[in-house]
């Protein structure tokens, strides 16, 4: 299965292209997902909640693990919410 990060030029994204500003586009990716970007690890989590890859497999593989821990945890606590 594919995890893939996905990043869209829009207007902020070229603007930190043309402003040599790159190590910002990570957080432009984490906030976009309106327009279709996702970071490497929001793919990860998506493909482990839906069993398509195993835990182990996407914490090994992700950019930042701690964060990507975080978000399948608050995944988990959002279902045990929905299901009181």
């Amino acid at each position: 299965v594919a995890a893939v990060e996905v990043m869209i030029a829009t207007p902020a994204i070229r603007n930190l292209i043309r402003e040599a500003k790159a190590h910002q586009m990570y957080s432009i990716i984490q906030t976009s997902a309106q327009f279709g970007m996702q970071t490497m690890d929001q793919a990860l989590k998506d493909l482990y909640l839906c069993g398509l890859i195993g835990y182990e497999d996407a914490v090994s593989r992700a950019m930042n693990p701690a964060d990507l821990q975080r978000m399948i945890a608050e995944k988990g606590q959002e279902y045990a919410k929905q299901r009181r």
